[in-house]
């Protein structure tokens, strides 16, 4: 038995990375230059998935206008979640397109090949209604953990908080198509469907779920710093320690420390230090001796000469005037009503923002989009969206 559909759960906010999202979905927020859902795509086309049904919901246009109907070779099918109402509700919306064995990825973290094909080889040499990926991790605590009785799925616990978790539910799962009369079964919970909990009433009635051990990637960015651990894990992976798009222009006498990847159309400009850990998008531009360190620089970003960002994520369209001062290093960063305490983090400055000339940016600062910031200010704290912010 080959499976050869996967489901992708597309259709969250990622409240907590805003306001990175407030214009795109999680998913397509950009690790070395492409969204997270392209990375996803393209590790199920590696493990020889033929046919992607893909659940959007938030800013859905964000993500159907860039892939459109098919991704290298493979067709993408499209269905909507009009409203965010739990993992399990978002599984359901796939059912139409499903009529086999199949696949169910989060579209918004990493994973790898071996844990796609660990879960696919596991699940043809049984006959359980669904296999789980699982991997030792002390983050189980924080997002989702499983109890296994040699490989047999005893329990499922989302988000469980502090105790003796160290099996991660690393999100990839294979399923026969009786889970979706499972799903459907399972009373909702606070208006939600949660897949979690379906899978936990599917093994209290007695069905079999397998867990299988596997030691590939997993990564997750809940929080907007998340996204520069997760480029970093990507460069190293990569075989190539600096890429330079052959659009890119970088200029004689800057000094590109690896690894890095400079995108289309980009321009580096003499004097510019760029990398190491740094990825600068599609047609963005570095200035003159500018130092941009252990970021990420979305596309149509403008840095300005003798500017310096150090820990740092950018969204598309900022305009970083001369000598603005992201230092980077340890901050508190506020996310909602949450303090978050010693982050490394330089700042996030959001969709189509400007920094005046000279602004300094103090660590885990958070700029909203589409916010103006004058000339000379000392930024710290959070700047909301739309705000302008004058000496």
């Amino acid at each position: 038995m080959h499976i050869e559909s996967a489901v992708v759960l597309a259709a969250g906010e990622g409240m907590r990375l805003r306001p990175l999202t407030k214009y795109r979905p999680k998913p397509m927020l950009p690790v070395t230059n492409v969204p997270i859902l392209e990375h996803v795509f393209g590790v199920l086309v590696a493990s020889g998935i033929s046919e992607i049904h893909v659940v959007v919901g938030y800013k859905r246009d964000r993500v159907q206008e860039y892939f459109g109907f098919e991704y290298d070779g493979v067709p993408l099918t499209y269905h909507v979640q009009e409203q965010q109402l739990g993992s399990g509700h978002a599984v359901l919306q796939a059912q139409p397109g499903v009529d086999g064995p199949f696949l169910v990825v989060n579209g918004d973290q990493l994973t790898s090949p071996e844990i796609v094909d660990a879960v696919v080889e596991a699940h043809a040499a049984g006959e359980q209604l669904g296999t789980i990926s699982v991997v030792e991790s002390e983050l189980a605590s924080k997002y989702g953990a499983v109890s296994l009785d040699g490989d047999t799925v005893t329990d499922l616990v989302e988000k469980p908080g502090e105790g003796h978790h160290h099996l991660l539910n690393a999100g990839v799962y294979a399923f026969e198509p009786a889970i979706f009369d499972r799903i459907a079964s399972t009373p909702a919970e606070d208006g939600e469907r949660s897949l979690t909990t379906a899978l936990t009433s599917a093994i209290e009635a007695g069905s079999t779920l397998m867990g299988v051990r596997t030691e590939g990637l997993w990564r997750d960015a809940t929080y907007p710093w998340d996204l520069l651990s997760l480029s970093a894990e990507m460069l190293d992976r990569s075989d190539e320690a600096v890429t330079i798009d052959s659009s890119a222009t970088v200029a004689d006498g800057a000094i590109v420390r690896a690894p890095v990847v400079v995108g289309p159309d980009a321009v580096v400009a003499p004097g510019a230090v760029v990398g190491p850990y740094t990825t600068v998008g599609r047609n963005a531009s570095i200035g003159c001796n500018a130092v941009v360190e252990h970021t990420i620089v979305d596309e149509d970003t403008r840095i300005g000469p003798n500017a310096t960002l150090v820990d740092s994520v950018t969204g598309r369209g900022v305009d970083i005037a001369a000598g603005v001062t992201i230092e980077g290093g340890d901050g508190d960063v506020r996310i909602g009503d949450r303090i978050h305490e010693e982050v490394e983090l330089g700042a996030v400055v959001a969709d189509r923002t400007e920094l005046g000339g000279g602004v300094s940016v103090e660590p885990g600062t958070i700029v909203g989009a589409e916010a103006s910031v004058a000339t000379g200010v000392v930024l710290d704290g959070v700047v909301e969206d739309g705000v302008e912010v004058v000496r």
